[in-house]
């Protein structure tokens, strides 16, 4: 990996987790920065710029779902690779690891090489570029199909009259399909569109992604199709 794309910030409350995980990663030639509290990762990561964040759920000031929220709401890190690393591995946990930003969710324990594997495919994505723009699905600024309309440029979505906030990947997620609609997007389809061929994302990402967007949409738009994928459908 090159050197340039291998500052590392590890974010858990155990000090125990933080020497292993620092003693190793350098050894695999990483630059690792540890911080024990969300508001100390948060005022690491603005002084080092960090290109992957390893974090924790459980901490006793400022969980992990906290600290990814407030980082993405930062411009400073929206391109910065985050990772949770728990033990926490409910749907639930996931999900708002997912929904507040996150790029990847990996359970302890987790052999160490199958940690350093998914941290050097994460940090392709500053190395390399995900796909060339001409072979990206195109998505046309605004669209409108039934009650609802997105416009790409504000990242706004309105039900009605009604604005409704989406996390990034969700909005880019709906995006995508309301581009096509009645189109079939298989999940591998969707996984390289919305979080790049170099990512290791599981494919049931997408499945976490899709319930979400219908809790806040409703269950009509989003149409599964079994062991294939999705479609918009209004």
């Amino acid at each position: 990996m090159n050197s340039k794309f291998n500052k590392i910030l590890i974010v858990d409350d155990e000090p125990d987790i933080l020497e292993f995980l620092k003693y190793n990663l350098n050894k695999e030639g990483f630059d690792t920065y540890t911080a024990q509290k969300g508001q100390d990762a948060f005022d690491i990561a603005e002084k080092i710029k960090p290109n992957l964040v390893l974090l924790d759920i459980m901490m006793p000031d400022m969980d992990g779902v906290e600290v990814c929220r407030m980082l993405r709401e930062s411009e400073k890190f929206q391109n910065t690779i985050i990772a949770f690393l728990t033990a926490r591995n409910e749907d639930y946990s996931q999900i708002a690891g997912f929904e507040s930003g996150a790029d990847d969710y990996i359970a302890k324990p987790v052999k160490l090489q199958v940690l350093v594997s998914r941290i050097n495919a994460l940090l392709k994505r500053f190395s390399y570029p995900l796909q060339p723009a001409a072979e990206k699905h195109t998505i046309p600024k605004s669209i409108s199909l039934d009650k609802i309309t997105i416009d790409i440029e504000k990242y706004v979505l309105l039900k009605g009259n009604k604005t409704i906030l989406l996390p990034k990947k969700e909005f880019e997620l709906i995006a995508l399909l309301m581009s096509k609609p009645g189109r079939v997007f298989t999940r591998d389809e969707i996984l390289n569109e919305i979080w790049g061929v170099n990512i290791v994302v599981e494919s049931r990402t997408v499945d976490v992604h899709v319930s979400k967007l219908r809790e806040k949409l409703g269950e009509t738009y989003i149409k599964t199709i079994i062991g294939i994928g999705y479609k918009f459908v209004y």
